[in-house]
C-alpha cells in the first residue's frame, strides 16, 4: 500500500456487520480458519491490515469485515457501517434468529518504540493462544501484524482483532461477540 493510504489509515479504517455471508475470492487472504462449536460455526479470515468473520447459527449467517480499503467494499446486505478512529461500541440484535452481535472498537497512534514493544508483545501472544497471524513488512521496512484470537464458548464466541500498522504507528483492535440463543 501506499505511504499516503498508510498516513490516513485512521481516517479510512471502516467496519461493517453484514446480514449475508461475505466470499473469499473479494479478499486478500493471508490466513483462514474455520471453527464449529455446539450450534454455531465461526469462520475466520486474516488479510493484510484486516479481518473478515463469518457466523453461521441454524441457517443464518452474519459478517464482520474490517478494513482500510475505500471503496470496492460489498454493500449489499450491509447492516451497518462506520469508521473505526477513535472508539466505538455498537451492538445489533437479529431478532428473529435470536442471534445478538456486539462489538468494541479502539485505535490509537502509537510512537516508534512503544509500537516496537506492542509488535513484540502481540506476536508473542499470537504464539502462546494460537491466534491467526499474518506478518508483512511495508516498504520503508517496517513491521506489520494483523492477528485474531477467537475462544469459544457453549452460546457465543468472543474474537479480539489487532492491525498494527508500522507507518504511522497505528494500531486498531476490535473486540467482538457472537451469541446465540
Amino acid at each position: 500500500m501506499s505511504s499516503q493510504v498508510r498516513l490516513n489509515s485512521l481516517q479510512t479504517y471502516q467496519l461493517l456487520l453484514y446480514r449475508r455471508a461475505l466470499h473469499p475470492e473479494h479478499f486478500n487472504l493471508k490466513g483462514r480458519r474455520t471453527i464449529t462449536h455446539g450450534q454455531y460455526e465461526l469462520e475466520s479470515w486474516i488479510t493484510p491490515g484486516g479481518h473478515v468473520m463469518r457466523f453461521k447459527h441454524d441457517g443464518f449467517c452474519t459478517s464482520e469485515l474490517v478494513t482500510e480499503q475505500e471503496g470496492g467494499v460489498p454493500m449489499d446486505g450491509a447492516v451497518t457501517s462506520f469508521l473505526c478512529s477513535g472508539e466505538h461500541e455498537f451492538e445489533h440484535k437479529f431478532a428473529p434468529e435470536r442471534v445478538t452481535y456486539m462489538t468494541s472498537v479502539q485505535t490509537e497512534t502509537l510512537g516508534e518504540n512503544l509500537f516496537a514493544a506492542t509488535y513484540d508483545e502481540m506476536v508473542d501472544f499470537a504464539k502462546e493462544t494460537g491466534a491467526l497471524i499474518h506478518r508483512w513488512s511495508d516498504v520503508d521496512g517496517g513491521k506489520n501484524l494483523s492477528m485474531l484470537d477467537v475462544q469459544r464458548l457453549a452460546k457465543e464466541v468472543h474474537a479480539q482483532a489487532y492491525h498494527l500498522l508500522a507507518h504511522g504507528g497505528v494500531v486498531v483492535r476490535t473486540q467482538t461477540i457472537f451469541e446465540h440463543r
